[in-house]
């Protein structure tokens, strides 16, 4: 269909769009978006009208330029021009913004950071932060800075992970994490330092915990890590606990920066002692390879953070593939509750404020940020969910992307040129439900993943005495669900957690 599309005149793309059947309406936006053709991009631009256009199409179309593989500078134009001066709906200015940041990140990453459109895509995002005037607005857009990953940002994203109230705090340090270790300076590290020694103010555990985590796995010192280690001692029990099973993750990984400097500190009795990896908390980190080759290694981890009352706190599961040094997150989710202690007849710890009763979600997939989904806010919110839900999942995202999109032609010693083409699609579905249980004192929530990868190699050989063609394709389909469920009406705290993939046909 992209193919096809490519050698589309405009009219026909716009005649198309117009009289496509509604059900099949995102499927060809989508399409439209990852042909990039300037006939495609024009027919899109008269096509789409944000005002008008129901929300879903619209983010169907953002979130398409968001995980282009090499988007255009022409696709971000359009991005921008459909969003100038536009009074858009929260969650399309939302998923708009996180989008400018991806595609302002990879047009840099392509070597065009001089294009007048990404220097107007940085300037909206910044001053789209400098007039936020709400907290989840200024969250939306520090996580498109993580998106976009451009090194003269870090020190705006260190001002506001060090001054910000919590859930910016967090915004800005989960940021600071998408970049590579070459970024991570020493200006920042000092400024990590001080969120998880809380030398300033004190900070939110998970801050202080994402903190160590940014210090830990970016060529840390040795001095740092034991400092991390010894602030154990004067930590509560679970978030100790999650502290040192990361610590001891690092040693088993032989992919891990720090698992050298690890192994030579863990030399030492004082630190590498019972009294120190004893803690008793039911919090847990682990990390682990699904699939190791020469070229490849992927990886799944999941980190469970708990209240010292046995409540949920944060759950981040993650795949990753790593691979000559680059780490790409194909898919990481996090479930986030909190304030939940005052509904269980918990007290907040001393010096701690009371945060407000929420449940959420946020999740990338291939490097890209997507918009965080909220389950409820405030306590009537959570009434209101609790009496009226559907028992319906909310969606993360869902839809097709072009993951790969190379064209080359490679001349031979005999004088014949071969041309290769090579594509390669991916559908995805991904979707989430947190159910909370008041009189039953469950908690249960769900992420399930489900996706289809379609890769076409063509090798064309076209001489005047000769034509042949090689033509291969390979489909591969897979689903991961992952439950969890909780029960806090007795003590310890009953958990059950669940990974369930399905037989994987391939093709």
């Amino acid at each position: 269909f992209i193919q096809m599309l490519r050698s589309a005149k405009k009219k026909d793309v716009l005649q198309l769009l117009r009289r496509a059947p509604e059900e099949m309406l995102p499927f060809i936006v989508e399409a439209a978006v990852a042909a990039q053709s300037v006939a495609s991009l024009a027919g899109l631009s008269d096509f789409l009208d944000l005002s008008k256009e129901p929300k879903s199409l619209m983010e169907k179309f953002l979130y398409a330029a968001a995980f282009s593989p090499r988007p255009s500078g022409e696709l971000l134009h359009l991005v921008l021009d459909k969003l100038d001066g536009k009074q858009l709906a929260p969650e399309v200015q939302e998923t708009a913004v996180v989008a400018l940041g991806s595609l302002v990140g990879k047009l840099c990453r392509q070597k065009m950071c001089g294009l007048q459109e990404v220097e107007r895509g940085v300037k909206t995002i910044l001053a789209g932060l400098r007039g936020a005037e709400e907290e989840s607005e200024v969250v939306i857009h520090l996580l498109a800075l993580g998106n976009a990953m451009l090194p003269e940002t870090i020190p705006t994203l260190l001002d506001y992970a060090e001054e910000g109230p919590a859930t910016i705090t967090a915004a800005a340090i989960s940021a600071l994490q998408r970049f590579p270790a070459r970024h991570i300076s020493g200006k920042v590290k000092r400024a990590m330092r001080r969120i998880f020694h809380e030398k300033r103010k004190s900070y939110e555990k998970t801050c202080r915990l994402a903190a160590a985590e940014i210090l830990l796995d970016n060529e840390p010192s040795p001095m740092d890590v034991i400092n991390i280690l010894l602030a154990t001692n004067e930590l509560e029990s679970e978030t100790a606990t999650f502290l040192l099973l990361k610590v001891q993750n690092s040693l088993r990984a032989y992919h891990h920066p720090a698992r050298k400097i690890m192994k030579d500190i863990m030399r030492d009795p004082r630190i590498n002692n019972y009294n120190f990896f004893s803690k008793t908390g039911v919090s847990s980190s682990f990390s682990g390879p699904l699939t190791v080759t020469q070229d490849l290694l992927s990886t799944f981890g999941l980190d469970l953070l708990f209240l010292e009352g046995g409540f949920l706190r944060k759950s981040i599961s993650d795949f990753s593939l790593l691979s000559h040094g680059q780490r790409l997150r194909a898919v990481q989710v996090a479930i986030e509750a909190q304030g939940m202690e005052s509904t269980m007849g918990e007290n907040v710890l001393e010096g701690e404020e009371e945060p407000e009763i929420m449940a959420g979600m946020s999740a990338i997939f291939f490097d890209v940020q997507v918009r965080p989904i909220v389950f409820f806010q405030g306590y009537a919110d959570l009434m209101a969910k609790v009496l009226l839900s559907n028992g319906e999942p909310t969606s993360m995202v869902k839809g097709n992307i072009l993951l790969m999109d190379h064209h080359q032609v490679i001349p031979l010693q005999s004088g014949v040129q071969v041309a290769i083409k090579l594509q390669g699609g991916l559908g995805l579905d991904i979707s989430a439900d947190m159910d909370v249980s008041i009189w039953e004192q469950e908690l249960k929530s769900s992420i399930n993943a489900r996706g289809s990868l379609t890769i076409d190699f063509q090798a064309e050989l076209d001489a005047p005495f000769l034509q042949a063609t090689l033509r291969s394709q390979m489909e591969v389909e897979t689903s991961i669900r992952f439950d969890t469920m909780l029960r806090f009406y007795s003590s310890p705290v009953l958990m059950c957690l669940q990974l369930r993939e399905e037989q994987v046909p391939y093709r």
